[in-house]
């Protein structure tokens, strides 16, 4: 016997609650369906407690710049236990009673397509489910890691996000592939710590590399500072592990190799769609192509959001999705119009905001320069040396930062804003609203900054623009 709902979420993370929420609250019933936690990657393996992890040792960071503050080392056991409450000891039933009570109804399970609007479902115990949405099928599944094809290395069984997140103990001695946000992040978070050696291989030539080259910078010498051993133009070659959970060996492609006791890989992800039968609806596996109401083209009852349509690999820009998602089915299930500016996922196209949560903080919006120049644009850049803020130098001494705001010459509006500095992740939202509303120049001039606060820093980019 099918059961029938009128949306069906395959997917209970962030994206996917967002869905049901907003189907039901426009009078729809909805189920979701989750084969691990309630609550999905950011609530247990991710954003929750990578956070957790790293609020210490920024707060350790702030306090050594203040004279006549000084705090003694980091309770390595206290943070995990504290990373522990915050993810509720990977306890999902507080967040399967709030899915219930939407109301929505919750089926623990490997979800996966059947044919159109068909969503059968692997229980726990063996058994089988079949649903069918009497609306809209909705695939909120998400990423997973990638692990590079290096010999031995996924038979050494590094970490990932999901194990470094979730480890139960610092290790002494840790090698990190990858220099983007989820690497520089938990290379800082595990040296703050207590890892006694943490070194970064970088491909690249730099950490954070599509963001702008001040932001990379600053955190690189912030790590050399307290230790971290960033290598740029570095590639493993080769890794061994002969005792599963020993030690490990990572054989570069030029140099001695290194030992460590655990290795992270942090290279990327991929659409989490293997097994969540696209074939079956006549679509290959990988990101799901998606119109801006989160539909996919051709079949008008089938929407995806979040990381697996590959547009923004972000909770917040997920959530967002899920909310316009959610309206639109709902829109649409009873006749009403689906096209105001409310029901289109627009926000993606301005560049969506993102804070690298490292000491310092690295945030942005928008594009950055050199895309605003790929994209066409006639572009000027401004930058200020954030430290000469007077707000900033109250917060210590050996504050460091920069920010940069780059402007569409022919329209007068922002096309993307950087801060790169301690605590100027509260600065973004301010230049998300400029450039998602595209505040001319001249406008947000009259928008006063407080003294003295860091903010003071909108004031010096437009002077430094020439208002």
């Amino acid at each position: 016997m099918s059961e029938e709902y009128d949306v069906i979420v395959i997917g209970a993370g962030p994206a996917g609650e967002n869905v049901a929420d907003r189907a039901v609250r426009g009078g729809l019933s909805a189920a979701i369906v989750e084969d691990r936690l309630a609550g999905g990657e950011c609530s247990y393996w991710a954003c929750i407690p990578s956070k957790a992890l790293l609020r210490p040792v920024e707060l350790a960071g702030e306090a050594g710049r203040v004279p006549g503050l000084t705090l003694g080392p980091i309770d390595a056991a206290a943070v995990l236990a504290r990373r522990d409450e915050a993810v509720s000891r990977y306890d999902d039933s507080g967040q399967v009673g709030w899915i219930e009570g939407l109301p929505a109804a919750y089926v623990r399970g490997r979800g996966r397509l059947d044919g159109p609007k068909r969503v059968r479902v692997a229980t726990p115990g063996g058994g089988e489910r079949m649903l069918t949405a009497r609306h809209a099928v909705v695939l909120a599944t998400g990423t997973t890691a990638s692990v590079p094809p290096v010999p031995g290395l996924r038979e050494a069984k590094p970490w990932t996000s999901h194990e470094v997140t979730a480890a139960t103990s610092v290790p002494e001695r840790l090698v990190v592939i990858g220099g983007g946000v989820v690497a520089c992040e938990m290379a800082q978070a595990m040296h703050g710590l207590g890892a006694r050696r943490t070194t970064v291989l970088v491909r690249g030539g730099s950490l954070l590399e599509r963001m702008e080259p001040f932001a990379g910078e600053l955190v690189a010498a912030s790590f050399a500072a307290s230790g971290i051993d960033v290598r740029t133009g570095a590639e493993a070659a080769r890794v061994e592990r002969p005792v599963p959970g020993g030690p490990v060996t990572v054989h570069l492609a030029e140099g001695p190799p290194l030992e460590a006791d655990e290795l992270l890989v942090a290279t990327g992800r991929r659409a989490a769609t293997a097994g969540l039968g696209l074939d079956s609806v006549g679509l290959a596996d990988g990101p799901v192509e998606v119109d801006d109401s989160l539909r996919v083209p051709g079949l008008d009852w089938l929407y995806a959001v979040g990381d697996v349509n590959g547009r923004n690999l972000l909770t917040h820009m997920g959530k967002y999705q899920g909310r316009v998602c959610g309206d639109v089915i709902a829109a649409r299930a009873k006749g009403e119009p689906d096209d105001l500016p409310s029901l289109r996922a627009s926000a993606d196209g301005f560049g969506a905001p993102q804070v690298v949560f490292t000491d310092p903080q690295v945030c942005s919006v928008g594009r950055t320069e050199a895309a605003a120049r790929r994209d066409g644009f006639r572009v000027r850049a401004v930058e200020y040396d954030l430290a000469s803020v007077a707000g900033a130098y109250l917060l210590g001494d050996g504050y460091r930062g920069r920010a940069k705001a780059v402007v569409d010459e022919d329209r007068r509006v922002l096309l993307g804003v950087t801060f790169a500095g301690p605590g100027t992740a509260e600065l973004l939202h301010a230049a998300t609203v400029a450039v998602t509303a595209e505040v001319p120049l001249e406008r947000l001039w009259h928008a006063v900054p407080s003294f003295p606060t860091v903010s003071e820093v909108w004031l010096r980019l437009l002077e430094a623009y020439g208002l």
